[in-house]
């Protein structure tokens, strides 16, 4: 897993950061041609060289939603993947200085903003993409211990099946604790609770606390229950292979997360970029 790390980082210093300074290149240019062209009041969206700019920025646009297509296309050289990743991120990053200035920070509540705020939306959950691919994989191993989600859960069922049977001598009373592990405890739930990988009320961790508070009034008078004991150390087990699971989840959902806001607000910023190119050409 490091090594794919390392390979994430690669990509943005692919080729001795050709890219990044190309769009070093490309942004100081386009603030070349901004502070340099003599228009009252400054240069905007309606000026050439707002035109120009803005040119620029809606082809950069329209070239930076490829990277989709150009995933399903292994080559190599120049035009590799890694190649084409690297030229995505960082001309996607020269996009916040080429559209700013094409505004001539002049953003209002209209179809014009709107494109504008879609594409830094764009642009902001890409760099959190960059970050999730470059440091939570590793993570991910980490916690996984070679296991897979099914195989975690599948120990979670195991355990549940060796606290029935454990549960079978036991009084009333206890029975009940146990059915709060196997009936009230989940691994998933709402967003929140897979992103922070808590469970608030968790069945199993009430039933090993009240299990515990029995054990701990046993060994204290001298006479502890092996039943009862052995049904701790079951329910210990579990809340440690819940805990796995539930990280192991909220990390794969922070690491798919950016992709549910990327990519909806890539196609809502292409639906708002038209809208914002014709209406610029309708009232020319």
């Amino acid at each position: 897993m490091a090594s794919r790390g390392s390979a994430h980082e690669g990509f943005l210093r692919h080729a001795n950061g050709r890219w990044c300074k190309v769009a070093i290149l490309v942004s100081g240019l386009a603030i070349a041609v901004y502070a340099l062209t003599d228009a009252t009041p400054r240069p905007n969206g309606g000026t050439f060289a707002g035109y120009l700019l803005g040119s620029l920025a809606a082809l950069l646009v329209l070239w930076l939603t490829m990277l989709g297509l150009r995933k399903r296309i292994i080559t190599r050289g120049p035009y590799s993947l890694k190649a084409w990743t690297s030229a995505h991120v960082w001309l996607g990053l020269s996009l916040i200085v080429i559209a700013t200035l094409h505004t001539g920070f002049q953003i209002g509540w209209n179809v014009h903003g709107l494109a504008y705020a879609l594409m830094m939306v764009v642009i902001l959950s890409g760099l959190y993409g960059v970050y999730a691919y470059a440091n939570l994989p590793a993570q991910l191993g980490a916690n996984r211990h070679e296991a897979t989600q099914p195989q975690m859960l599948e120990a979670i069922r195991a355990l549940d099946r060796q606290l029935d049977t454990a549960a079978q001598p036991l009084g009333h009373e206890d029975a009940a604790t146990v059915r709060l592990s196997l009936e009230q405890c989940r691994v998933g739930g709402s967003l929140r609770q897979r992103l922070t990988g808590r469970q608030p009320g968790c069945g199993n961790r009430r039933a090993r606390d009240a299990i515990a508070a029995r054990v701990d009034v046993q060994r204290r008078q001298g006479k502890p229950d092996p039943a009862l004991t052995q049904l701790l150390f079951l329910l210990e087990r579990k809340d440690a292979a819940l805990e796995q699971v539930r990280r192991h989840i909220a990390i794969k959902t922070r690491l798919e997360l950016w992709l549910h806001i990327h990519v909806p607000a890539t196609f809502a910023l292409l639906a708002a970029l038209t809208a914002h190119v014709l209406s610029v050409f309708l009232y020319w």
